[in-house]
């Protein structure tokens, strides 16, 4: 097979679903007619290691290093010791170790059935693994009792997953102490390319012999470049922990594959690497991409194809005359989102990606269990102010939304496609104007999807609107609410205000919509105070229902944001100018003014894991610190309040009304009343859960029966607020009166929206 182009995705992203960058670049390849393939190595290597033969070379491999480090132990006391010798772990193993390693032929006996049961391939292998007496067990099930009342009922499938999740990181960690300390399910050797202003560290890694994981890396690669003979190899990476798998295997390809160029593009060099400047980065890649990687790419293969000149690449570095050289042809244009084509996952091994539960916390829980498909709402992102982001990079700077149509088509055709019908919006922040245009096009197409995405907690999110997201088949989003004080929130640039923030969460609440929301602690200027006072927010959210989950981060300084760019206006130094020659993002500040954030990781994490579990709310803040906190100034009963405070009831002329329920069967009736009798109608409407009927007159009933016709969300048909008072005062009086009367009161409760 010969193929232009080689995309992959160096181990590890995720376990569950594969990460959609290469998915998006042979989608638009394919509008071009380029022959391109795609491998996600991470899942590939993993599948082999957690294998029974697998297991049984790793056995293996753990012998002999201990055979040799025992021999070469000797040779020490002799004064011979072997230079070449890499020992990995030169004192004994520990306890822990030595158990997995004596219950050997249980874990040969297990594995592949736990795999399959993963993969969902084995579901009746869940009853076993629950009887607690199948898998083998090491030090990840101690915390295992701890984590009983945090499950309370769980199903048996998800209780096994769990379960077998903290089998298969046992096996990780004896991996990690006796034959790869780099290792990790989700990241490898992340550390190497975490703030890594010098390649020093991570050039001298790639000097070393192969680890075991490495071995298994190049073998699945060795046989792919065979197979497919390709010109172009593109490594995505999006994060430091893809990074060192990706420098080796680009090295392999340049000692064992001359020919073949070398291109690397993703998350990591689009933040990381903008002033990259170390010449050693190009003896394993030949052309580093930044930000959209569509037209730098089919610059990249006219290049290959000797029908474009170097100096005529899209925002691609490139080795010129021994030095690295940034090339940007502006005369290139980026592709509009309407031209990029639909995701294509094909060659992916979508049936064979595994399931894990790690952790309890219900929205991480998404992020590793469950096939999702991958899409984008919108370009970069439509509020573009926050403080702490990278607002000046063109990812986050170019906002450009896909059209609605198009976008339930690009689901169709996934649908079709991977017979996955879960698809997880990958935003900066979905568009709420945008979300509505898609919940309205699912419902008219009668879709049964599952999808999630991020969002800013805005205004624009009212309850009518979330049970319209509710409907269309939304089950989740996540926000930030970063740090819960009005005055950071302010300097953040966030543009919410605590209130707003716990308003919009309840109207998603409500709507049966999970809420997980991204903390912040630390941001510059931040005090004690401020620190405490924001805990207290947060545990009042949670006590009156309205956030599901969430997760503290501490702040972390980036070269691209406002922050990084201007740290005078936020009262903060940076500890040093120097830029390194290679990666350039996180910045390490000086914060005279705010408090000791580090100190209070410990405590913010262990009073969010309770809350999330409903407990503990009656503890005092300070119970979670080991450290003199000060007293919170909140009210206990603040956030209640803000939920008191009534909605504005004004509706918008321009205000979409649509009908989500179905259509009513009618009947009718005289009713008497002081010697007059009215003719009137019952009108009785059946949902997916119950039957509830209204009465109102006549003409009242025939102008609705008409109305919601017109209003039903399966119509493309849009009925205005304005239009609708003029239709119905075309033959009645007095429209708000019969508005806000108790049978319509009776319609908006069941599904009669206003958006």
């Amino acid at each position: 097979m010969n193929t232009k182009a080689f995309l992959i995705t160096p181990p590890f992203t995720q376990l569950n679903t594969p990460y959609p960058a290469t998915a998006y670049l042979k989608g638009f390849l394919n509008t071009k007619g380029i022959a391109s393939f795609q491998a996600d190595l991470g899942i590939e290597v993993i599948l082999k290691l957690f294998s029974k033969q697998g297991l049984t070379d790793l056995f293996k491999e753990i012998e002999i290093n201990s055979k040799l480090q025992i021999a070469n132990s000797k040779r020490e006391e002799r004064g011979t010791p072997n230079p070449e010798l890499q020992t990995r772990n030169p004192e004994p193993f520990s306890p822990n170790s030595q158990r997995i390693l004596a219950l050997k032929n249980d874990y040969l006996k297990t594995i592949n059935p736990v795999m399959l049961f993963l993969q969902g391939k084995n579901p009746t292998l869940a009853h076993l693994i629950c009887s607690e007496d199948f898998l083998p067990e090491a030090s990840r099930f101690a915390q295992l009792e701890e984590l009983d009342w945090a499950f309370g009922s769980m199903g048996t499938q998800d209780k096994a997953k769990h379960l077998a999740t903290l089998y298969l990181e046992d096996v990780s960690d004896l991996i990690v102490e006796c034959i790869d300390p780099h290792f990790g399910f989700s990241r490898y050797a992340e550390r190497l390319g975490r703030s890594a202003n010098s390649f020093d560290e991570l050039y001298e890694s790639l000097q070393q012999p192969y680890t075991y994981i490495d071995r298994l890396l190049i073998g699945l690669l060795q046989e792919r470049m065979l197979e497919l003979n390709p010109q172009l190899v593109c490594f995505s990476v999006p994060f430091p922990g893809n990074l060192y798998a990706a420098f080796r295997s680009a090295q392999y390809i340049k000692q064992h594959f001359p020919g073949v160029k070398v291109a690397m593009g993703g998350g990591f060099p689009n933040t990381e690497l903008r002033s990259l400047s170390d010449v050693r980065v190009m003896e394993f890649f030949d052309f580093i991409t930044l930000d959209d990687g569509e037209a730098p790419i089919e610059c990249l293969i006219e290049h290959i194809d000797g029908k474009r000149d170097i100096s005529q690449l899209k925002r691609t570095f490139a080795l010129v005359d021994g030095q690295i050289k940034y090339i940007d042809n502006s005369g290139f244009k980026d592709y509009k989102q309407s031209e990029v084509g639909t995701p294509d996952y094909s060659d992916l091994l979508l049936d064979d990606y595994i399931s894990v539960i790690e952790i309890v916390n219900p929205m991480h829980r998404m992020w590793s269990d469950g096939r999702w498909n991958k899409l984008t709402m919108a370009h970069g992102c439509y509020w573009g102010k926050c403080t702490f982001c990278d607002i000046s990079l063109d990812y986050i700077k170019i906002y450009e939304p896909v059209a609605a149509k198009l976008l339930v088509d690009r689901m169709e055709v996934l649908i079709a496609q991977t017979g996955q019908n879960g698809f997880h919006f990958v935003d900066e922040a979905a568009p709420p104007a945008l979300m509505r245009e898609v919940a309205l096009v699912i419902l008219r197409r009668n879709l049964a999807v599952t999808w999630w995405t991020n969002i800013r907690f805005e205004k624009s999110f009212t309850a009518d609107l979330c049970r319209l997201l509710k409907a269309s088949g939304c089950i989740a989003v996540s926000g930030g609410l970063e740090v819960a004080s009005d005055r950071l929130l302010e300097l953040i640039q966030k543009g919410v205000t605590v209130a707003q923030v716990a308003r919009v969460t309840r109207n998603f609440t409500e709507a049966g919509i999970m809420v997980h929301a991204y903390l912040m602690y630390g941001f510059p200027t931040q005090t004690a105070q401020e620190t405490i006072d924001s805990l207290e927010m947060v545990r009042q959210m949670f006590e009156t229902g309205i956030l599901q989950s969430g997760f503290w981060h501490q702040f972390a300084m980036t070269a691209h944001s406002p922050v990084g760019m201007y740290p005078e206006k936020f009262s903060v130094v940076k500890e040093s100018d120097i830029v390194g020659s290679f990666a350039n993002n996180d910045i390490v500040h000086i914060d005279n003014s705010g408090a000791n954030h580090d100190k209070f990781s410990f405590g913010l994490k262990k009073s969010l894991f309770n809350y999330m579990h409903g407990i503990c709310f009656d503890y005092p803040l300070q119970d979670w610190f080991e450290f003199k906190v000060p007293r919170t100034k909140v009210a206990d009963d603040y956030i209640y309040s803000v939920l008191q405070e009534e909605d504005n009831l004004n509706i918008k002329p321009t205000a979409k009304l649509v009908w989500t329920g179905g259509k009513p069967s009618v009947s009718y009736f005289t009713k008497n009343k002081k010697g007059q009798s009215f003719e009137m109608a019952t009108l009785t409407f059946h949902d997916k859960k119950e039957s509830f009927s209204i009465q109102v007159s006549k003409e009242n009933a025939e102008w609705l029966m008409d109305f919601l016709g017109k209003a039903a969300s399966k119509n493309n048909t849009v009925v205005t607020f304005a239009q609708a008072k003029q239709s119905y005062e075309s033959v009645m009086e007095d429209f708000e009166l019969f508005w806000y009367s108790k049978p319509v009161n009776t319609l908006r409760e069941f599904g009669l929206l206003v958006l």
